[in-house]
């Protein structure tokens, strides 16, 4: 992007690089759905069962999770959403704006790369749900040894494009319905498993304290000793764990993709539906998930998969959670995939970019090793994105408090920032220098390389001219994003208006669909506190798999009706 902006003709500027116009900002709802849905993934069966292998102690997984969530939803809150609202960009066209087109085009590929890779292990774990349900074989090499599982992966696989092809709107909206069903799964699994392990621990089925909870879940749980009985992760590598699961979004900036349609900032604390729910009370509920079918099926719990988990714990209903939170996560990701894809080919529409992103997604997700190599994927992912989230961040809030220029090389018209590109590569071999040193604990690793690269960009911006001032270069800037702010409010009046439809039968249908999470709960916790012996248990547990299937149907048909009725679009004149 060039300064000298004035006059440009702004139907020929593709979307993906304008400021959102107020009339497509979104609601607070649309993001609570949005990050609960991408954050209760099929990986949480994983996660959970990694902190159980790691041997944390309860303690620490209910206090330490606690805090670094919390810790996550302010990095959002602080630091993306601000940016996101001021500029209503994604990060993918605010970085061609600072740091030239040669870094952009650099960093958008390891994006494209990234989410893709991330997208194809939700497929995959989708997969394995289904590849449950139809009895093929279970994919312990790194390729496909069986062709029915490819066909499950390209199936399901297609649902993912189709969903993040439609955009933000049908990637909140999938995630909304799913959510609330998500966190009714995610609270029931513990409670229809709770009382085998009971009756595992202290040889009832029926707990009588909370006493009574933590010593099940500090003797069968989370024991504080790894899977080679050696003591494990404590209270601070707890902490960072979860504070560092999604620096990649948060500090690294990636989703600035999905805030910049948040009408206000304190929509970072949305974000807490996905981190205090989903990277909190799942983790929980799939290690005590995970240990509860460990006992049932006479496994360790590492050699089980999240379709094993789901089953025992849920029933058939536990085969749609790991397709639907696979979906969901898959989408938020390929959609992100497709943005950095556009911003590389300009020409080409997201649609366009994300149904190629997609594809190339789907035949990755055929080979099961990318599931496997998830965590090690993420944790590294974010520090690879840490220094350009600490470059923008300087640029934006820095630079102007200390007298810099903001926007100052496109003001030079360079198509290659030296400062940027020469910070994100030191601030990677610093990062990656001090893990191999083993300084410290590798998942606080982002907060000195955040900070080095940014003093480190400081130094060098203001040799490269960062502390000039442009008048002319500024004066058209402003003249161009004030055409643009009129040439949006022509779009707003253009845009359709909407109202939302009170009819009794939507009422109805949403009755229906609420009525059918309260007794999937109810028939869960009826499990866990009616269960007095292993017959009654036996015997609930199974009343639970088979009307909670019917309500799970149930749920999604009602819901998904309702969705399609609660809007009706007036268009203006």
């Amino acid at each position: 992007m060039k300064a000298d902006t004035q006059g440009v003709n702004l139907d020929n500027v593709c979307e993906e690089q304008l400021p959102i116009p107020k009339h497509k900002l979104k609601g607070w709802t649309h993001f609570l759905g949005l990050y609960a849905g991408e954050h209760v993934a099929a990986t949480e069966f994983v996660i959970g069962a990694t902190f159980v292998a790691l041997g944390a102690t309860m303690t620490d997984i209910l206090l330490g999770l606690l805090i670094g969530n919390i810790l996550a939803v302010l990095s959002w809150t602080l630091i993306t959403t601000p940016i996101a609202i001021e500029t209503r960009l994604s990060l993918y066209t605010y970085l061609q704006k600072i740091a030239g087109g040669s870094m952009t085009t650099l960093y958008n590929w390891v994006n494209v790369i990234i989410f893709t890779v991330i997208s194809a292990a939700m497929i995959t774990v989708s997969a394995t749900a289904v590849r449950f349900a139809f009895g093929i074989p279970a994919q312990l090499n790194w390729y496909p040894t069986n062709l029915w599982f490819v066909m499950v992966v390209v199936s399901v696989g297609i649902i993912v494009v189709l969903v993040a092809m439609y955009g933000f709107t049908a990637v909140s909206n999938f995630s909304r319905i799913c959510a609330p069903w998500l966190f009714v799964m995610f609270i029931s699994g513990p409670l229809v498993l709770m009382p085998a392990l009971a009756d595992h621990v202290i040889g009832a089925t029926t707990l009588s304290s909370w006493a009574d909870f933590m010593h099940i879940g500090s003797m069968s749980v989370w024991t504080g000793l790894d899977s080679d009985g050696k003591p494990g992760i404590g209270l601070l590598e707890v902490i960072g764990f979860a504070w560092a699961a999604n620096t990649i979004t948060h500090v690294g900036l990636i989703d600035m993709a999905l805030l910049r349609y948040a009408k206000s900032r304190t929509y970072g604390l949305c974000t807490s539906s996905g981190m205090m729910f989903g990277h909190y009370i799942a983790w929980i509920s799939a290690g005590i998930m995970g240990a509860g079918t460990a006992v049932i099926v006479q496994k360790s719990i590492i050699e089980l998969d999240p379709g094993d988990v789901a089953f025992q714990a849920l029933g058939l209903s536990g085969l749609v959670i790991v397709i639907v939170a696979g979906w969901t996560t898959a989408n938020a990701n390929l959609y992100r995939a497709g943005l950095a894809a556009q911003a590389i080919f300009k020409n080409h529409s997201r649609n366009r970019s994300t149904l190629v992103v997609g594809i190339v997604a789907v035949c990755i997700a055929c080979f099961p090793f990318v599931f496997n190599q998830m965590l090690p994927l993420l944790t590294y992912a974010g520090l690879l994105v840490v220094p350009v989230g600490a470059i923008v961040f300087t640029e934006h809030f820095i630079f102007p408090r200390i007298g810099f220029t903001r926007y100052w090389a496109m003001f030079r018209n360079l198509t290659h920032s030296t400062p940027a590109v020469a910070s994100w590569s030191l601030g990677l071999v610093f990062g990656f220098g001090l893990n191999a040193l083993d300084v410290m604990s590798f998942y606080y690793l982002f907060i000195p390389t955040w900070f080095f690269t940014s003093v480190l960009y400081i130094v060098l911006a203001k040799y490269h001219g960062a502390a000039q001032k442009y008048p002319q270069e500024q004066a058209k800037l402003d003249a161009y994003d004030k055409q643009v702010e009129v040439y949006q409010a022509k779009q707003t009046k253009l845009a359709p208006d909407y109202v939302h439809d009170y009819s009794v039968v939507t009422k109805v249908l949403r009755f229906i669909s609420v009525s059918s999470l309260v007794i999937t709960l109810g028939l869960a916790l009826n499990t866990m506190f009616m269960s007095v012996g292993i017959p009654a248990y036996e015997s609930n547990r199974e009343l639970f798999f088979n009307i909670g299937f019917v309500c799970t149907i149930i749920y999604f048909a009602s819901a998904y009706w309702v969705m399609q009725r609660s809007k009706q679009v007036i268009v203006s004149a």
